[in-house]
C-alpha cells in the first residue's frame, strides 16, 4: 500500500521539554555511533506528542539522531503503526477486522465508525475530533469484535455499545476500557468453570484495564510525565521533566550533573575517556567560495554530523577523500557521539567517488561492499 505525506503541513515540531528529555533518555541507550538505532521510539513519542506524525516532526527526529531525512522517511512511512495524517483530536479508533473479530460482528462496528465520524476510513469527523481505521489483528481474539481507543482496547462489543462509547467520548468522558459484556477478562461467558477462587481477592478490573483506570489516560496525549524513562547507565535514577531536576546519585564515573540533561550528542558516550591519537587532517577556516559540498550525500551523514564536520573545518569531498589512516582515527575519535561512524560507513570511500563526479548510489555500494 502507497503511503503518502499528508498534504498539509505544521511550519515545525518541537518535543515538550519532558519529552525532550525523555528522548535523550532513550538516545543514551545505544553506544556511540549507534544512536540511530533510537529511531522508533522517538518516532512514537512524537506521533503520541501530537496524535499523528508530520513532516517536521520525522526531520526533527532525524537531526536528534544525526540521520539523512530519507532514513527517517523510510521508517516512517514502512510501519503501519505511525498515523500519517491527522486524527481526532478527541479520540482515533482502529477496528479489528480480522477473522475472529469479522465472525464476531466487526462489520457492524465499522458501519457505526462510517456513520458517525466519516464514510471513509483517516478521515477526520466533521468536527475534527474523531476519526477510524480498520486494522489488522489486535490479538484479543477471544473477546472479539473490538477496537483500540487511545491506547486501550474496548473489547467484547456490539454495534450499539460502540456507539454509546463514541457518544461518551464525545461528552469528554472516558469509558472504562476492557470487556463491554460484563465479562472481567477472557473467560468464559457464563462465568469461570476452574480455577474459581480467583474471584476472591481480585481488583476491581482486570490488569490492563485497572492500569487505564488508574492512570486515568486512555486517550490523553502524551506530555512525557507519565512515567520517568529508568536510565541507570548514567548515573542517575530517571530522566524527568526540566521542571524537577533529578536528583544527583552516587556517581560511578566523572559525569555532568544528573539535574542538566545531556545533550544529545552526548548521551551515548562513555564519559571521560581520553581522546585517542592518530593525525588531525588539513582542515579550512571555510568552504571554498563560500560553497561547500552537500556532505549529507554520503551515507551515514545527516544534517547534525555535517554540521559537526563544518566545524571541524572538512566541508568538501575532496578533504575527505584525502585522509589517511591516522587521520580517520582522529575524526572518528573526535566525532562526539558518533565514534567510529567514519570507518563503519567508509566515508573515505564514498567521499573519492563523489569528488570524482560518481553518483551517490555508486558511493552508497561501494560503503555497503
Amino acid at each position: 500500500m502507497l503511503r503518502r505525506l499528508y498534504k498539509d503541513q505544521p511550519a515545525s515540531f518541537a518535543f515538550t521539554p519532558a519529552n525532550e528529555a525523555w528522548a535523550k533518555g532513550q538516545i543514551s541507550k545505544y553506544p556511540a555511533g549507534r544512536q540511530a538505532s533510537a529511531i522508533i521510539p522517538l518516532l512514537w513519542r512524537a506521533q503520541e506528542q501530537e496524535g499523528w506524525l508530520t513532516r517536521p516532526a520525522i526531520e526533527h527526529v532525524a537531526d536528534m539522531l544525526g540521520m539523512a531525512y530519507i532514513r527517517a522517511l523510510e521508517v516512517a512511512t514502512f510501519y503501519f503503526m505511525f498515523q500519517l495524517q491527522p486524527v481526532g483530536s478527541v479520540a482515533h479508533i482502529q477496528i479489528c477486522g480480522t477473522t475472529s473479530c469479522m465472525i464476531c460482528g466487526a462489520e457492524d462496528l465499522v458501519a457505526v465508525a462510517k456513520e458517525l465520524i466519516a464514510s471513509t476510513p483517516h478521515t477526520l469527523s466533521a468536527d475534527g475530533r474523531f476519526s477510524w481505521e480498520e486494522v489488522e489483528c489486535l490479538g484479543a481474539c477471544a473477546n472479539a469484535p473490538m477496537a483500540q481507543i487511545g491506547k486501550d482496547y474496548y473489547e467484547d462489543l456490539t454495534g450499539a455499545k460502540l456507539r454509546e462509547l463514541i457518544g461518551r467520548f464525545a461528552k469528554g468522558e472516558v469509558p472504562v476500557p476492557g470487556p463491554q459484556n460484563g465479562r472481567y477478562a477472557a473467560e468464559p461467558i457464563g462465568g469461570l468453570t476452574s480455577l474459581k477462587d480467583f474471584e476472591s481477592g481480585r481488583k476491581q478490573y482486570n490488569a490492563s484495564a485497572q492500569a487505564a483506570v488508574d492512570l486515568r489516560d486512555t486517550v490523553k496525549r502524551i506530555d512525557g510525565t507519565e512515567v520517568p524513562l529508568s536510565t541507570p547507565w548514567l548515573g542517575m535514577p530517571s530522566v524527568k521533566p526540566a521542571a524537577k531536576p533529578v536528583k544527583a546519585a552516587p556517581k560511578p564515573v566523572a559525569e555532568k550533573p544528573a539535574a542538566k540533561p545531556a545533550p544529545v550528542a552526548k548521551a551515548a558516550e562513555v564519559p571521560a575517556a581520553p581522546k585517542a591519537g592518530g593525525k588531525k587532517p588539513k582542515a579550512l577556516k571555510a568552504a571554498r567560495k563560500g560553497k561547500a559540498d552537500d556532505l549529507k550525500l554520503i551515507l551515514g551523514i545527516g544534517p547534525k554530523l555535517e554540521l559537526l564536520c563544518n566545524s571541524l573545518g572538512f566541508f568538501h569531498f575532496d578533504q575527505i577523500a584525502e585522509w589517511t589512516e591516522a587521520e580517520i582515527a582522529w575524526v572518528d575519535d573526535n566525532l562526539e557521539g558518533f565514534k567510529g561512524r567514519v570507518s563503519r560507513d567508509k566515508w573515505v570511500v564514498q567521499a573519492k567517488i563523489l569528488a570524482a563526479g560518481g553518483s551517490v548510489a555508486e558511493a552508497e555500494a561501494a560503503a555497503k561492499a
